[in-house]
């Protein structure tokens, strides 16, 4: 019979001692602001990532939260000046490297994966940011840039994680948007875009489980990006200060490290057994009816 697990788990003292290192660790990496994480608080030590769009915006948060928690990556994008200042930044060639990569061209996209795979011996998280630019760009080109490069870059991460052999499993993680949960945030093509991401999300968590591979995507409302503070027309705090006052959550304005806290959180071991999952950092917008107000002073 197996020994009761009260017995078992006071006799083995492993898992507790494990666990409070762990949160110690954790809690100092807090301590130490945001230049260093102590190595026991490290997520994605000897993980390899692809960050399409990585060279602005919530890309390169997610990139430089990535290397200080221990992963190598390539970052792809069309900002070419921008991309290469970030990885020399970040450490250089043997750390971050810089592929040019339109995501609407299969061709740049599969060489972005088997860059990393040639320089950094294989791939483990593929992370696919978006962006658009203009209020009325042509439709097609903004379900290219939305859709259809998220599709390709699932493609082809898939295809080198498959095949990786001793590398088995892997993560893929799309970047949607608020709008695929609220109507009328955005253009007619940009919620179509970012709607369907979900559905592409959820499908090829379905088909590449059976690989160990995660498939999740993100869906946060705006921050004080460059290409979002343009869109609206405020910078900065005033950005934030009005983005909090139409917001549900009051008190906190939502800034790119928590966008990018939440990508390293489903690329890590801590969302192991998370796939298929569209997570909203929206503070509880998406679910309230701003129509009823039972809730107010």
């Amino acid at each position: 019979m197996l020994a009761n697990p009260q017995q078992q788990y006071k006799k083995d003292e492993t898992v507790p001692k494990l666990l409070a290192a762990k949160e110690t660790a954790e809690a100092a990496a807090m301590a130490t602001g945001s230049d260093q994480v102590p190595e026991a608080a490290k997520k994605l030590v000897g993980k390899v990532a692809v960050i399409t769009g990585g060279a602005s915006g919530i890309g390169e948060c997610t990139a430089r939260l990535f290397v200080k928690h221990g992963a190598r990556v390539v970052v792809a994008d069309i900002q070419d000046e921008l991309g290469a200042r970030l990885c020399a930044e970040l450490g250089g060639a043997d750390v971050a490297s810089y592929v040019h990569c339109d995501v609407t061209l299969e061709a740049d996209v599969a060489a972005a994966v088997d860059h990393a795979v040639s320089l950094f011996g294989g791939l483990d998280i593929n992370v696919q940011q978006r962006r658009h630019r203009r209020r009325r760009e042509d439709f097609e080109r903004v379900l290219s840039v939305n859709l259809v490069g998220p599709f390709l870059g699932t493609k082809h991460a898939a295809r080198v994680m498959v095949s990786s052999g001793d590398r088995r499993g892997g993560c893929i993680i799309g970047t949607s948007s608020l709008s695929s949960a609220v109507a009328g945030a955005a253009s007619h093509a940009y919620t179509c875009a970012k709607r369907a991401l979900v559905g592409l999300t959820e499908n090829a968590a379905a088909e590449l489980g059976r690989h160990g591979i995660r498939v999740n995507c993100v869906s946060p409302a705006a921050a004080a990006t460059p290409l979002a503070t343009g869109y609206v027309g405020l910078e900065g705090e005033a950005f934030e200060m009005a983005m909090e006052a139409v917001g549900n959550l009051k008190g906190v304005r939502l800034r790119v490290a928590d966008i990018a806290a939440a990508v390293l959180f489903l690329a890590s071991d801590d969302a192991r057994y998370i796939s298929g999952h569209n997570l909203l950092i929206d503070g509880g917008f998406s679910v309230v009816n701003p129509s009823f107000g039972i809730f107010k002073d």
